[in-house]
């Protein structure tokens, strides 16, 4: 089983949009394909229960039959930091209760398993700790969402140099093109440089994720598929 995080320079960089278009271009390769959002803030109560559209667009993607409470276990109505939500309600976000909704969806026997993080890297859950440390346990292999604006240079090689000292392996990344960026080919030069891990894909925005899911070249992931 190949478990993928997908983590980001930053919130609102793309993730969802990101893992949604790596679901289908998995399912279109006949994979059997799990996804996981473990925290989201920012939902909308539906008969009494909190969705999250970030989950939801996660789940209708993937090929497991999941519900959304497979999907997402832990969520907040703000669309604030988790963790001051938590607080806020007097509630604790734990990687116990993290892990053990990872361990229900690895259960389903899926081929690869997508978890879609929330904010940045070091996404704080309190107490000290931080949804990096779920990765970890895990063993989670990394795919890092650069979000194309100006500063995105030192977001990335931060990120990508934090994901390395805590062991883990990033094993590409995806430039995320929706802003108008100045001097975008040079820059996207530089990462290529500076990041010694392959660039899987260039996404501008599609509103058809299968046309956003043939721009990622899976053939870059092929040694772990």
């Amino acid at each position: 089983m190949l478990k993928l995080f997908i983590t980001a320079t930053d919130t609102d960089a793309g993730k969802t949009y990101v893992a949604q278009a790596l679901v289908s271009a998995l399912v279109a390769k006949s994979k059997k394909v799990a996804v996981y959002k473990p925290i989201s803030a920012g939902c909308e109560r539906v008969n009494g229960a909190l969705i999250n559209e970030d989950a939801k667009l996660l789940q209708i993607q993937a090929n497991c039959q999941q519900t959304i409470e497979q999907v997402n276990p832990i969520a907040f109505e703000p669309a604030i930091a988790p963790h001051i939500a938590a607080a806020k309600e007097q509630r604790e976000i734990t990687l116990t209760t993290i892990e053990q909704g990872y361990e229900e969806v690895v259960n389903l026997g899926a081929d690869i398993i997508i978890c879609e993080g929330a904010g940045g890297w070091r996404l704080p859950l309190g107490n000290g700790k931080f949804l990096s440390e779920f990765v970890q346990v895990t063993k989670q292999r990394v795919i890092l969402v650069v979000n194309m604006k100006l500063g995105c240079l030192n977001h990335a090689v931060l990120t990508y140099q934090s994901i390395i000292s805590d062991g883990l392996l990033c094993v590409g990344w995806i430039a995320n093109c929706q802003e108008d960026m100045p001097y975008l080919t040079e820059n996207m030069a530089e990462l290529t440089a500076l990041l010694p891990i392959p660039k899987l894909a260039e996404l501008d925005f599609e509103s058809d994720i299968a046309k956003a899911a043939q721009k990622i070249d899976i053939t870059k992931l092929s040694t772990l598929l």
